[in-house]
């Protein structure tokens, strides 16, 4: 009987992608909380969404020199014109979960996001019109039987505008979806560094472009916890996730990442009870698990599908 043994280079190698995913999954969780925290100082969302991508903006800028002079291949006219409508894809999705998270939990909306590969599937499914296996339709409804659980708990607490809320991060969420069901080819063609951080300088331009339209220039000028809030969700929640959980699909596989990923939903729960004072009920606990044990069943079943967390 053979036995495979795994030398300690690959072990460790295996260990550095569960550590880089968790990390990932950490961080793109902080982002709710830090958003809540800095609405308390009354800042609306484009204006401190245009906060966070500006001062995101110069790491992607620095890693896209960095991809350039690794792929000094010119990129095609299409392609251009694909990573400007992924761009403004991404944007979109940032622009109406920050505005959705105005209205309803950090957890509730951390949930909802965490739907995203349900979305995936259904639109890659109507894209290749290709039936979904009912397994994964089986998954599918437990997710969103738990999201209902979740969204009746908060509005039996009172939330005022929750539904316009609701509905608001979830059209972020399907945007995020079919920016990734675009994404797939141009990554190929691209590389996931390269096109991240082409993507998000599109998106930054986007989100600052639009604030010029639309805001003074003087509603920049902000109390500095915001501006604290601002830095770390640009580091934190943005620039390291992104390329940490690049780095851990790349050590332990999109399926595995994912699955480690399921970890996000109920650490921005815990932060937003401890930070936030949310309420944390039975009811609220039990949606949580069906709507992870739901999406962690989607994911693995649907493993070739682009997994890169929001």
């Amino acid at each position: 009987m053979l036995s495979i043994t795994h030398s300690p280079a690959h072990k460790q190698n295996i260990a550095l992608g569960i550590t880089y995913s968790l990390l990932a999954a950490i961080g793109f969780s902080v982002k709710s909380i830090l958003v809540k925290l800095a609405y308390a100082y009354h800042i609306d969302a484009l204006t401190l969404l245009t906060l966070r991508m500006a001062f995101s903006l110069p790491f992607f800028l620095g890693i896209a020199v960095w991809a350039w002079t690794k792929h000094k291949d010119a990129l095609a006219k299409r392609e251009w014109l694909i990573l400007v409508a992924l761009g403004l894809g991404y944007y979109l999705f940032n622009y109406l979960d920050f505005l959705g998270l105005h209205s309803i939990s950090a957890g509730l909306e951390r949930l909802i996001q965490f739907l995203y590969p349900t979305m995936t599937v259904i639109l890659a499914a109507l894209l290749h019109r290709r039936a979904i296996k009912p397994p994964v339709i089986a998954a599918m409804m437990l997710s969103y039987v738990g999201i209902a659980m979740v969204f009746v708990h908060d509005v039996s607490i009172s939330q005022s505008g929750i539904a316009l809320g609701t509905s608001l991060v979830f059209a972020s969420t399907l945007f995020y979806a079919i920016y990734l069901v675009g994404a797939g080819h141009t990554i190929a063609r691209m590389g996931t560094i390269r096109f991240t951080a082409y993507t998000m300088i599109i998106a930054s331009i986007i989100s600052l472009s639009q604030f010029t339209i639309t805001h003074p220039l003087a509603a920049l000028i902000q109390p500095l916890p915001v501006y604290q809030l601002t830095i770390m969700m640009a580091i934190f929640s943005t620039v390291l996730p992104v390329f940490l959980l690049t780095a851990g699909i790349s050590r332990i596989g999109s399926g595995e990442a994912s699955l480690i990923g399921s970890i996000g939903p109920v650490f921005t729960i815990y932060l937003a009870h401890v930070f936030l004072n949310e309420n944390v009920s039975l009811i609220q606990i039990a949606g949580s698990l069906l709507v992870l044990a739901g999406v962690v069943s989607v994911s693995l079943n649907s493993r070739n599908e682009i997994k890169i967390a929001p």
